[in-house]
């Protein structure tokens, strides 16, 4: 992949901190930026490359866009409000430092038609560029890729279902204007950069996917104009719905734009670099940690399953940690499993192990605390060890019966295939969304009997010879308000088969609770427990 030539002098200022000014006097910005590089050739997965900047602050202007008062989406609204204390306290710290700050609350100029910051804007002499000057600049598929997010419904994460409206008058009040910046919504922007020998630029506000690229003050159009730009990606949104394309949490989708934009814009940076300690973090933005505890020796998971995580889960936004044991049937110890206790999601691969003391425990009060469960294939027995001297303090040997609902009973013999089937009635479940009606699978076929009362199944199989009854293959479980999903399949085709990733993807996204993404039609189903 080729990198914009209007991109070049951003990727240069991070290559190599040299300014057009090096001998000017003044405070000097020390910038920890991130950028990101392809990953391979012909791809468009982006690497982070992380480097350390300095900046004369004297030749820095920090733009704030469209940090407006009020919002037609309430869910912007709030999280306008949440970020704006932390970015008044940022600009402060750099105009401190002696950045030239431009507050650039669009179509709100009527209300600073007197303010002396207003005036300052007006005042800048009009510069002809041999790049023409936009009054929006607009995704330009020679220079990057589609964004990662649909926001064509205009991105109201919390209702949907709200009309687009102008409710703004101001900029958000918790940013104090100070005397010597400057007010605009316009190309004057660059107008005062160019008069004062500004070359480097640092966008923060909102939105992301939107004003904060296309603005005539903003990422596109000063990087077209040859200018050092970086995002301050703490300080930014998204407007984003989670019910649309690529169906991730709103707080995943800002970070995916963050990341287009670092990969062909410019770098980005944190508040941190102005204030020190951790970067700013919306309260609702909690990221969810899914553990795969694996423990067999049979059917390769301890390969397949941490891939599946890598390719379907982690790009999503979870954290993902791994509970292990070594492939010996009687090593009954675990590493890592500390994690357990703070897992939103436990995924269960494990077969006739016992564990140490504090894990079993562990294991027991997550789903106490009735935090969710996903098992599959040897998990039904998976606490089970053959060895029956082991104490119970380290076994499980009800788990089937007492979390997955299904009494295991044995496997059917190999040599054939199993069908696997939709049960009647089941389609509906969110589970079962663009998993095909009917599949085969190479994993034999388990048995499984007594089915609890809080146990909805949701596929069914059988042997492709008939040597076999019609067996449940896929179900949850909600005794005691618990998420629970089962499967008995899992072994290392199943991975490779596009209807089983699909199956434990869904499965997973339901059992915390999650959207499932929807079906082939594009209509999304209702979650449903």
């Amino acid at each position: 992949m080729k990198f914009p030539r209007a991109l070049l002098p951003a990727l240069l200022a991070v290559v190599s901190p040299v300014h057009a000014f090096p001998s000017a006097a003044g405070e000097v910005l020390t910038l920890h930026t991130r950028s990101r590089v392809p990953a391979a050739a012909g791809t468009n997965e982006g690497v982070a490359v992380e480097r350390t900047v300095q900046w004369q602050a004297r030749f820095t202007a920090i733009v704030i866009c469209d940090m407006w008062d009020q919002h037609w989406c309430p869910d912007a609204t709030e999280r306008v409000a949440e970020m704006a204390p932390r970015m008044n306290d940022t600009v402060k710290a750099a105009r401190a430092k002696g950045a030239f700050i431009i507050h650039c609350p669009s179509d709100t100029m009527t209300f600073y038609k007197d303010h002396p910051g207003r005036k300052l804007a007006q005042s800048a002499p009009r510069v002809e560029t041999t790049i023409p000057l936009q009054t929006w600049c607009s995704l330009d598929a020679s220079k990057e890729a589609p964004l990662p997010i649909d926001d064509s419904d205009q991105g109201c994460d919390g209702c949907p279902d709200c009309k687009p409206h102008r409710a703004w008058s101001r900029q958000h009040p918790a940013i104090e204007i100070a005397d010597g910046d400057a007010i605009t919504d316009s190309a004057e922007a660059f107008y005062l950069m160019r008069q004062r020998g500004i070359t480097n630029v640092i966008v923060m506000g909102v939105h992301v996917n939107m004003c904060v690229l296309g603005r005539p003050f903003s990422i596109r159009q000063m990087v077209a104009q040859g200018q050092n730009v970086v995002l301050l990606r703490d300080l930014t949104d998204a407007m984003y719905n989670h019910r649309a394309r690529p169906w991730v949490s709103h707080f995943r989708g800002t970070e995916l734009v963050v990341e287009h934009i670092e990969q062909y814009w410019c770098p980005s940076i944190t508040s941190a670099d102005f204030l020190g300690g951790e970067p700013f973090r919306f309260q609702g933005d909690i990221k969810k940690r899914i553990t795969f505890i694996i423990g067999e020796n049979e059917y390769q998971t301890w390969d397949t399953l941490p891939a599946f995580a890598k390719t379907e889960l982690a790009w999503r936004g979870y954290q993902i940690s791994l509970v292990t044991a070594s492939q010996k049937t009687d090593d009954y110890a675990f590493q890592n499993w500390e994690w357990i206790q703070d897992s939103d999601l436990l995924v269960i691969s494990t077969r006739r192990r016992a564990t140490p003391k504090p894990m079993m425990d562990a294991l027991r009060g997550h789903l106490a605390a009735g935090k969710a469960l996903v098992a599959i294939r040897t998990a039904s027995h998976g606490f089970d060890p053959r060895d029956k001297h082991v104490t119970d303090d380290r076994t499980w040997r009800r788990f089937d019966r007492e979390i997955l609902g299904v009494e295991y009973q044995n496997h059917y013999g190999g040599g054939s295939e199993t069908v696997v089937r939709q049960i009647p009635g089941a389609a509906a479940h969110p589970i079962l969304n663009n998993v095909p009606p009917e599949f085969r699978s190479k994993s034999s076929l388990y048995r499984g009997r007594n089915p609890a009362s809080t146990v909805t199944p949701l596929l069914e199989g059988s042997l492709e010879n008939g040597q076999s009854e019609v067996e449940p293959v896929a179900w949850i479980n909600t005794n005691e308000n618990r998420r629970v999903f089962y499967t008995s399949l899992g072994g290392p085709e199943d991975f490779a088969d596009p209807s089983f990733r699909r199956l434990l993807l869904n499965g997973m996204l339901w059992a915390l609770g999650d959207f499932i993404p929807p079906d082939g039609l594009g209509t999304a189903k209702a979650d449903s427990k």
